[in-house]
């Protein structure tokens, strides 16, 4: 399995923006969902966002809807996670892998995009950091 790599994160002030890419030589992603991810240390990964292109769908977590958009540039070969309007608690490293659907459910009151147990391997990820 084919490790994706990303690349965009940095530090930003709240408010600010970036957009974060994940890309692969090795297979189209266009023919697989693609899930970001992001992770705190000590913390457990919270599933951030999902888009599958096939199926022309996109799901995003309750933490970051209304503020984070994820596209695919199919030419490319690259999926997109633009981050707006961005908060100190997003501050985390930020992963993406690829998956056979977006799936999203509703735990502890909260809405969250939900890996399936087939997701590969996530990327080394990278960090962004959100300063008050």
């Amino acid at each position: 399995q084919v490790q994706l790599v990303e690349s965009g994160g940095g530090l930003v002030q709240s408010g600010g923006s970036l957009r974060l890419s994940c890309t692969t030589s090795k297979f189209p992603l266009d023919e697989y969902a693609v899930v970001w991810a992001r992770q705190v240390p000590g913390k457990e990964s919270e599933g951030v966002s999902c888009i599958n292109n096939r199926e022309d769908t996109k799901y995003y977590s309750d933490s970051v809807k209304g503020r984070f958009t994820t596209s695919m540039d199919a030419a490319k070969n690259t999926v997109y996670l633009q981050m707006t309007g961005l908060k100190p608690e997003d501050t985390a490293i930020y992963s993406c892998a690829s998956d056979i659907i977006c799936a999203w459910a509703v735990i502890a009151g909260r809405g969250v995009v939900v890996p399936s147990s087939q997701i590969g391997p996530w990327g080394q990820g990278t960090q962004v950091t959100v300063a008050s």
